[in-house]
């Protein structure tokens, strides 16, 4: 990234990342390099907020941002400072990206279309297939809306029977209708349901936080349901920090084919990167410089 003060003058337009945390974001690398490829006079900083949502949000339109990412906690808070939102945010209820567009603020969610770009740029076949989905937050709403809308026979979905569960089932509900997709909410808990998806699923995919910061040595499943994989079945982490998380060693160890979260980061960081820029992001360059950044790290990502 040594060129990208050359780049930078009076008319450089700001994008960024609003995350708690942001210094350990790849977003940046992403961003900036895709900038520099196709000499788009912009920069992408990361932006940890601690405070003030309501302030930064309203940064947008005073700094004249052309637009900004959003992580957890922020992607559901956003929504009622924005002016519009795509038909993907609204059925998902959550935003990964803002877009500054002449004063109003459009929210968009690209983790879902995101995560199945990455699976069929490792020739996986979507359509008519099985999938279980462990957690129905941000991520997991979003990939649960784009997998309908992808043709998926079943979609199961488990996550804890807390507060929001009535909500998510309310909105799951819609989702089904929606995409005419068969969607079945389970509480986390219900292990024998959880274990019969599992055994009936081609796809398993992790959108917990469950195996990442503190919790490295977690798995969202027992080693017993671990054993019901079929070596067919291909198990996915959205989680990329650590590269390899103890789900998807377990997963190799039972012969199954894994995929980590790192590839959807860069797919929805493109569309993203599209939707601000009507421009196609570098993927391959991009990849081959977080390549690069992990080597440097010692076989860490740096995320």
């Amino acid at each position: 990234m040594s060129q990208l003060t050359d780049l930078i003058d009076g008319r450089t337009r700001l994008y960024g990342l609003f995350a708690h945390p942001a210094e350990h974001s790849l977003s940046p690398l992403m961003h900036n390099l895709s900038f520099q490829r196709r000499q788009i006079n912009a920069v992408y900083l990361a932006f940890d907020l601690t405070s003030d949502f309501s302030g930064a949000i309203q940064s947008i339109r005073e700094l004249n941002m052309g637009g900004v990412n959003l992580s957890m906690p922020f992607k559901k808070q956003v929504i009622p400072y924005l002016d519009e939102l795509t038909p993907t945010a609204k059925i998902v209820g959550a935003v990964n990206t803002v877009i500054h567009r002449q004063g109003r603020l459009i929210g968009a969610n690209t983790d879902g279309t995101g995560f199945f770009e990455n699976l069929r740029a490792h020739h996986y076949v979507i359509k008519n297939k099985t999938v279980t989905i462990l957690g129905a937050g941000g991520a997991g709403l979003s990939i649960i809306a784009a997998g309908a809308s992808e043709g998926l026979r079943m979609i199961h979905v488990f996550k804890r029977h807390n507060a929001t569960f009535p909500k998510v089932e309310a909105r799951l509900r819609d989702l089904a209708r929606f995409y005419q997709t068969p969607i079945r909410l389970y509480a986390y808990d219900d292990r024998t349901n959880l274990q019969r998806a599992v055994r009936a699923s081609d796809f398993l995919i992790n959108t917990t936080h469950i195996g990442m910061g503190n919790d490295r040595q977690s798995m969202p499943l027992t080693g017993e349901e671990m054993k019901l994989l079929l070596p067919t079945t291909v198990v996915c982490d959205v989680i990329y920090e650590p590269r390899k998380t103890r789900l998807l060693l377990a997963a190799e160890a039972s012969g199954c084919e894994t995929v980590n979260g790192l590839g959807m980061l860069i797919y929805q960081g493109a569309q993203s990167f599209k939707l601000w820029t009507h421009e196609e992001m570098p993927v391959d360059a991009v990849r081959a410089a977080i390549e690069k950044e992990s080597e440097n790290k010692n076989g860490g990502i740096g995320s």
